[in-house]
């Protein structure tokens, strides 16, 4: 359990309806920031997932008015530890990797706002699905902290100039310029969320499940080669990134809700 949840509090709601796994993150007061115990609870759900054999579409989704806005930096600043963080973004990036390895279509249902390690999980999954009030951003950049891990799916995703931009102007894009820019697959309306994901899931159960996934191993094999040694190099960016002054000053504004003073 980590400092940012209660003794009470489950981090990953898990639920399987004949074939489809739902993981919905469950940090709705923190705006579902990937906590330590919330990066544990998803690789423990990948895992599982992975040699199941009756599973055949993953959807992460999510609790509250926000998708995911990112790491817990509140947790991470308590920590005060070079290890910690540099854990931490490790952590996140094996989890992409783990995303992209499993032999199941994983769909994410973005319900509101994705920023940072948020938007870079939508990036991450094999598709998306979003209402028409999520909007996203990687907007480390505004804290003195690049997004470095967030880029390496998002340049991926889109094309390098338009994931430049979110990157180097840390600015939120809507959703239907989201759509536009390929993050996403479908925008619905917000009532509409649940049954367009669902509607999509059902589509790929109808797939072979063999067929799929030796054809989203190939998808990747041959479009994201080098990615292991990127989001090594990203992680350790990071990290190193997220103990310089300018960081620290960023993140300390954020949480004080103040604007921050540049040296």
């Amino acid at each position: 359990m980590d400092a940012g949840n209660s003794p009470s509090e489950t981090v990953l709601l898990i639920s399987q309806s004949d074939g489809v796994v739902m993981l919905t993150l469950n940090r709705p007061t923190k705006f579902n920031a990937l906590s330590l115990a919330a990066l544990y609870a998803l690789h423990a759900a990948l895992d599982s997932i992975r040699d199941d054999d009756t599973t055949r579409v993953v959807v992460i989704a999510a609790n509250g008015t926000a998708f995911c806005a990112g790491h817990d930096l509140k947790e991470m600043r308590a920590a005060n530890d070079q290890a910690f963080v540099t854990n931490m973004f490790r952590l996140c990036s094996d989890l992409m990797l783990k995303i992209a390895r499993l032999p199941v279509p994983v769909i994410a249902e973005v319900n509101g706002m994705a920023t940072a390690a948020g938007c870079q999980l939508v990036a991450q999954c094999d598709l998306a699905v979003a209402a028409d009030h999520a909007k996203f951003a990687v907007s480390g950049i505004n804290l003195g902290l690049f997004c470095a891990t967030p880029a390496v799916p998002l340049s991926r995703t889109i094309s390098r100039k338009r994931a430049a931009e979110m990157l180097m102007t840390g600015d939120f894009i809507d959703a239907t310029t989201a759509l536009d820019w390929g993050l996403v697959n479908r925008v619905v309306a917000a009532d509409a969320l649940r049954a367009e994901t669902l509607k999509l899931a059902q589509t790929l159960k109808a797939k072979p499940r063999a067929a799929l996934a030796l054809g989203k191993a190939l998808l990747y094999r041959q479009m994201e080669a080098g990615i292991e040694a990127a989001y090594a190099d990203a992680s350790d960016t990071i990290a190193c990134n997220f103990t310089q002054a300018e960081a620290q000053e960023g993140i300390a504004a954020f949480l004080e809700k103040r604007k921050p003073v540049w040296e």
